[in-house]
């Protein structure tokens, strides 16, 4: 059963929903500012953490650690110390993450054998040495998006939703671990600066915002003042995926919430979508999945 809660303040509200599958913590966390604010958290729990930035800027103070990181949305990380105490400094209205965490003897069970970049953090966390597994905290693709979106979406019960929870937390630890080693391998990096990085994840939160009826590649240069060339590039090199393709995905992944979730007739979803005609939606939907939309129905 989901676990939620909201903690209410003069300048912030703060929505937790919180997923147990035995000894694993999944958590969402959804925050609005009516001004700048700072906000603490501590707990004694002995964990690796997953963290996920899905939306919004701040500053993340790691008492632990001892460091402060200025990260933009889009971000994730594995982090581990005995304690977590934090402070986060928003420089945006609307903060948005989520996170894992794995009992410190599972987490190493699941990774102790990975490459040597797995083998020196598990080194770490079984010394009890606070520790991130990378310096540079990597974006969120394509990939870990649409996880953690089955995840926020699920639609299973009970004994289902467990194993639902269970599959998709290794999953994304395993994607995680496979982003880090993807950055770590990679000799040229195109987006250097962080204004021209802001950028990019701007051109992913408009592409979202807009799925009925995105923006094409002149208007978002426009909008978010990067040339076609450095668009092009630099979203393919943040997210492993063109424009494009990050649209189609992003709409498709919607529409199977829809048809799982609501009632709409899949033109009508085909529609809301901006698909010129059911046709269109139905081809697209079989090319990125292998099945037509209504097969995904629970009660067709």
């Amino acid at each position: 059963m989901d676990n939620k809660q909201a903690i209410i303040t003069d300048h912030f509200t703060t929505t937790i929903t919180d997923w147990y599958c035995d000894d694993i913590r999944l958590t969402h966390t959804l925050t609005n500012y009516t001004r700048p604010d700072q906000l603490t958290a501590s707990n004694l729990t002995d964990v690796v953490r997953l963290h996920f930035g899905l939306k919004g800027d701040y500053r993340f103070t790691y008492r632990q650690l001892d460091r402060s990181f200025d990260l933009i949305g889009g971000h994730h990380n594995i982090m581990y110390s005995n304690g977590f105490d934090i402070v986060v400094d928003n420089k945006t209205p609307e903060i948005e993450t989520f996170g894992i965490q794995f009992p410190k003897a599972l987490f190493i069970g699941f990774t102790k054998d990975g490459n040597d970049y797995m083998k020196r953090f598990c080194e770490d966390v079984m010394n009890g040495k606070s520790v991130l597994l990378s310096e540079n905290w990597g974006p969120i693709d394509v990939s870990i998006q649409q996880v953690i979106s089955q995840i926020l979406h699920c639609r299973y019960n009970d004994h289902l939703k467990k194993l639902f929870l269970l599959s998709k937390s290794i999953e994304l630890l395993v994607l995680s671990v496979e982003a880090y080693n993807y950055a770590a391998d990679k000799k040229d990096i195109f987006i250097k600066n962080k204004t021209d990085k802001e950028k990019i994840i701007a051109v992913r939160d408009l592409i979202n915002g807009r799925l009925d009826n995105p923006p094409g590649l002149s208007e978002i240069v426009q909008l978010v003042g990067l040339n076609e060339y450095k668009l092009k590039r630099g979203f393919k090199e943040t997210f492993q995926t063109t424009v494009f393709e990050y649209l189609t995905g992003q709409r498709l992944q919607l529409a199977t919430h829809y048809l799982q979730d609501t009632r709409k007739t899949s033109a009508e979803i085909a529609y809301e979508l901006g698909y010129s005609t059911p046709q269109h939606f139905n081809n697209a939907y079989k090319k990125k999945f292998g099945i037509t939309p209504n097969s995904v129905r629970i009660n067709p």
